[in-house]
């Protein structure tokens, strides 16, 4: 069995593309499920951010991975990324400690990459090999924000919005902001505006109660998602992070805000996938829309100024990788050793019963030690007896040469005589 990684991130798919194959919500464990029941699959794990969706798999061949996903959007096979074994493990350590993020370094998808990990122990879709495999990346990701600063002053894709916002468009402290979601990014921006003094912020979610949660900690306002309509046009920027499926602002809905403001400038961040603001919204005068995939090259200047401390991270990971590919490798050579001893084990078990049963049903003790030592003799010799004799007729000295190195000539084994006046141990 192979291990794999699919997947297409902001690198190699447009967020059109991205967006067909992001699972969240409900749909996450589903599509782990679904995955997870193919026949040629052992083992499985689904990542899916706003930047990337990626399938880790033990399974024969990348091929009905590849037809899976291919279920959920056509045309997707050309963008794929596919990686095995040792570049699979890579691969992982790099998603996991930022190196392969659109912002170099990037602290929130550790936190996401363990979200996979629990989520697949939680469906008993893990085995031994990715179960291992996630959580020596946990420990290269520690290792590595600890002995380089690939991690020095974290950027993520909210803050380098704020930023955008700030020195492109806005002053903050004159500007009323409103966020849409309640989850981790827009925490993460909500954050960034406060200290940035924002004038006004407003918080619309579809639970309430979140709003209201993450308002109180920053200032700021809580609506309902459905007061979303009489809000809009108060907003000189929006930030717009949600969990849906579907656009939860509408062309309409904005050209209608801009209306109101008398065609006073509006920016919008849309930092969700699937998207959360319909795309014709950048056709309209005086809205000015970015999605995660413009954002990467606001933030190409962070990537070089950490590239330096990228190539550390890199020579530690390609040591890791050896590392983890070794243990793999010498687990997998013990496997004839594991089979041996289940077999012993369970040859055991059975013969034992069997006497067991006759000293219950009375029959005498020395006649069920020979019936145990010669059964259980013969059930443990019967594999590789009969072996051996098929090589001997078929030619195959590789297995007799074995055989003489494990089993090599000596003198019958018997105990040391003792003294005839020798006391007998107790």
């Amino acid at each position: 069995m192979t291990l794999w990684v699919l997947g297409l991130n902001h690198q190699t798919a447009p967020v059109s593309l991205r967006e067909r194959v992001a699972f969240v919500g409900e749909a996450l464990p589903q599509a782990l499920g679904a995955l997870r029941a193919l026949p040629q699959v052992s083992e499985a794990a689904l990542l899916s951010t706003c930047n990337r969706t990626e399938l880790y798999a033990v399974a024969e061949d990348a091929a009905p991975l590849v037809q899976w996903l291919a279920t959920h959007g056509e045309g997707l096979d050309t963008y794929l990324y596919r990686h095995r074994d040792a570049e699979a493990v890579r691969h992982l350590f790099r998603v996991a400690t930022g190196l392969d993020s659109m912002v170099l370094g990037e602290p929130q998808i550790l936190g996401q990459v363990k979200d996979a990990w629990v989520l697949a122990r939680r469906h008993q879709a893990l085995g031994n090999r990715l179960d291992r495999l996630f959580q020596q990346a946990f420990a290269v990701a520690k290792r590595v924000r600890t002995d380089t600063r690939v991690g020095a002053n974290p950027v993520s894709v909210a803050s380098t919005a704020v930023r955008l916002a700030q020195n492109a468009f806005a002053r903050l402290s004159d500007s009323t902001v409103l966020l849409v979601g309640a989850g981790e990014t827009i925490e993460l921006a909500a954050r960034h505006l406060s200290q940035a003094k924002v004038r006004r912020l407003l918080v619309a979610n579809r639970t309430l109660s979140h709003a209201q949660a993450l308002a109180s900690r920053h200032g700021g306002v809580a609506l309902p998602l459905t007061e979303l309509d009489r809000h809009l046009a108060e907003a000189d920027v929006v930030f717009s992070a949600t969990a849906a499926r579907e656009p939860v602002i509408a062309r309409a809905q904005v050209a209608q805000a801009l209306k109101r403001r008398r065609h006073k400038p509006m920016m919008l961040f849309d930092l969700a996938v699937p998207r959360d603001i319909e795309a014709s919204v950048a056709e309209l005068d005086d809205a000015y829309l970015y999605t995660v995939d413009d954002l990467e090259r606001a933030v190409e200047d962070n990537r070089r100024s950490r590239r330096e401390a990228a190539d550390e991270a890199e020579a530690l990971i390609d040591l890791q990788v050896a590392r983890f590919v070794d243990v793999l490798q010498a687990g997998s050579r013990q496997e004839p050793l594991k089979r041996l001893r289940a077999y012993g084990d369970a040859a055991r078990q059975e013969v034992l019963g069997k006497a067991q049963a006759q000293l219950t049903n009375g029959r005498d003790p020395a006649q069920v030690l020979e019936f145990l030592a010669h059964t259980l003799t013969n059930r443990l010799l019967h594999p590789p007896t009969s072996a051996l004799r098929e090589a001997a007729l078929s030619g195959d000295t590789e297995l007799t040469r074995a055989a003489d190195r494990m089993f090599p000539a000596r003198a019958p084994y018997s105990h040391p005589k003792l003294p005839d006046d020798a006391d007998p141990a107790p």
